[in-house]
């Protein structure tokens, strides 16, 4: 195998994959952005937009584009994956083979491996080992946004502190601003959980329920995360954070969130499957509530809007009854978390 680059591979050209890259280049970086689909290569390639995904985004001209697995993953030296978790473990044992003993790896996919419900810092360390440097980025970000080059602030969680260091240097400027973390627990689970509460602050939109309610999800919702996080590892300033309540308030207050459009649809009378095809793309938390409310089950954490998502999504439970069903509940004490 040929000596990677000292660049950066992104496996994944959706928008959030496609705006990360545009970040790196922007940032002076030699990007490759890799895409499965050899058409959609072609396409971006001959535009140098995305046109599936981000039409309307001129792209940074240095960026190069690939539909070869083999060679994205040589053309760097840190590889970012950006595909939706239910496609991150296939795509991760893909990779491993391919990767030399000085690749490192990271990844700002928000969820949880489907069906075990683990952490994907937990996957990548099952495949590549605990020893390689990795790392995962999140935070408030919509990436048509970030695409564009408007102001961002992420964090980036490691339990390598030089590698978290060294990618926050590559991916700011003046406009795009890494902090950094070990807590990497706290920020994927951040991360995932704020899909899931997007669709309830959603739903709440979408029946009339008013700001009001919207501000009660919110706010309950960041304890229900905090519960959970602290439960399976994860440190409480990590959620009082940009990757906990900074993406918690952005993706549930902003249509730009596909979570919170799915659950507008949903509380507006639409089913769960018009909800799916309103959105036609990936909605995260749809996928994510089950493996939350299981969790949530196994370390009975008490998760009262997750639970209620759930029976929307999933035990045919009606919007007006969920929504009843929170109110209903027993009278007590404000307790963070």
């Amino acid at each position: 195998m040929a000596a990677p680059r000292t660049g950066f591979t992104v496996l994944g050209a959706g928008s959030w994959g496609t705006a990360l890259a545009a970040q790196l280049a922007r940032a002076g970086h030699a990007v490759t952005l890799w895409a499965r689909d050899p058409e959609h290569v072609a396409r971006m390639a001959a535009s140098h937009t995305n046109p599936r995904y981000l039409p309307d985004v001129a792209l940074p001209p240095t960026l190069t584009f690939e539909a070869d697995l083999e060679l994205a993953v040589q053309a760097g030296r840190d590889l970012l994956v950006c595909v939706p978790s239910a496609h991150f473990s296939g795509l991760v044992q893909r990779i491993t083979p391919l990767l030399s003993a000085q690749q490192r790896l990271l990844w700002a996919t928000k969820g949880l491996e489907p069906d075990s419900r683990r952490l994907l810092h937990e996957v990548v360390a099952e495949a590549v080992g605990a020893s390689r440097p990795t790392a995962v980025l999140s935070g408030p970000t919509f990436a048509g946004e970030v695409a564009r080059g408007m102001a961002t602030a992420v964090t980036i969680a490691s339990h390598h502190a030089d590698y978290a260091a060294e990618l926050a240097h590559a991916f700011s400027d003046q406009y795009f601003r890494a902090y950094t973390s070990d807590d990497m627990v706290g920020v994927q689970l951040g991360g995932a959980v704020k899909n899931v509460l997007a669709i309830a602050a959603g739903v709440a939109d979408g029946l009339g329920l008013g700001a009001n309610s919207r501000a009660a999800l919110v706010t309950r919702g960041l304890a229900e995360m905090m519960r959970l996080g602290e439960r399976m590892g994860g440190q409480a300033t990590t959620f009082m954070g940009l990757a906990g309540l900074g993406d918690l308030v952005l993706t549930c207050t902003d249509d730009q969130s596909r979570n919170r459009r799915f659950g507008l649809a949903l509380g507006r009378g639409a089913s769960v499957a018009e909800a799916r095809a309103s959105i036609d793309q990936v909605v995260e938390g749809a996928e994510t509530v089950r493996e939350v409310h299981a969790l949530a089950t196994e370390h009975a954490v008490e998760m009262p809007i997750t639970e209620q998502v759930f029976a929307v999504l999933y035990q045919g439970v009606s919007p007006q009854a969920a929504a009843h069903a929170l109110l209903a509940r027993e009278l007590k004490p404000e307790v963070y978390p």
